[in-house]
């Protein structure tokens, strides 16, 4: 998921603190380059050691969005240095290998989405509005003709590297692990109702909105995607006064509270 503040905003994802999370996009962009920048004394060597960061970034960028469109296996250091009309080779001095650049993507991805989910908690919201903005983050990404980073890079999981893989899993456990939180609390609250472990819940909404995203990618239909999300998350408020939350004396759709 380029999850705005999230994705899309993670290019704006995921998904573990932004501070944090440029730490180590930072680090994985190349040590050498981090020893020139605090070797620097001089103001002209300081500026010009501020380049190799600006290029990764842009690499990160360029990257990040073939990936969402294309899947990691559907580009290569190529299209990426004739896009940004750079070298293979300078590629290769910020990233060795395509797996160095896929890790490091993860990392800035997941990162951004989980300073989102940190952002969503610092709002105070109920449970419903809370699993709202979750899935608004994945209605991001699909507003602009881009899938979810993780859910494009699941689906090629047998043919990633080992070290990708385990980012890939982190993401999704991540996420789960917070949207278990919401969903016990939301029980106790009053304010979400669901049978079985929080656990088991939170697995159905992850896959329910990945699996939404992908679906709704060959009709062009965002709109598909929303009643999808609307319609899954509707099924966990809690009732009110023995009819659905936000739902009309008719029987009208039951919305998020």
């Amino acid at each position: 998921m380029t999850a705005t503040t999230g994705p899309g905003a993670a290019s704006g994802a995921g998904a573990t603190g932004g501070a944090g999370a440029a730490g180590t996009v930072g680090a994985t962009a190349g040590a050498g380059a981090a020893g020139r920048r605090g070797a620097s004394g001089g103001g002209g060597r300081a500026a010009r050691a501020q380049a190799p960061a600006s290029t990764a970034t842009r690499v990160l960028d360029t990257a990040e969005r073939l990936v969402q469109v294309r899947g990691f296996n559907g580009f290569s250091y190529a299209d990426i240095a004739a896009e940004l009309q750079i070298t293979k080779a300078s590629l290769h001095y910020h990233f060795a290998t395509k797996a160095d650049l896929g890790e490091a993507l993860i990392t800035r991805y997941a990162a951004r989405f989980l300073q989102a989910l940190a952002e969503v908690d610092a709002d105070g919201a109920a449970g419903p509005a809370k699993l709202a903005a979750y899935a608004k983050l994945y209605a991001d990404v699909l507003s602009e003709q881009k899938m979810c980073l993780c859910g494009m890079l699941a689906a090629e999981y047998p043919t990633l590297p080992t070290p990708m893989q385990s980012a890939v899993l982190g993401f999704f456990d991540a996420n789960e692990a917070w949207l278990e939180t919401v969903l016990e609390q939301g029980r106790a609250d009053g304010s979400l109702e669901f049978t079985g472990p929080a656990r088991d819940t939170a697995r159905m909404i992850v896959s329910g909105l990945e699996g939404a995203m992908l679906v709704t990618r060959p009709y062009g239909d965002a709109d598909r995607f929303q009643r999808a999300a609307a319609c899954l998350l509707a099924r966990l408020t809690a009732p009110a006064g023995g009819a659905p939350a936000g739902s009309t004396p008719a029987g009208g759709p039951a919305r998020l509270r």
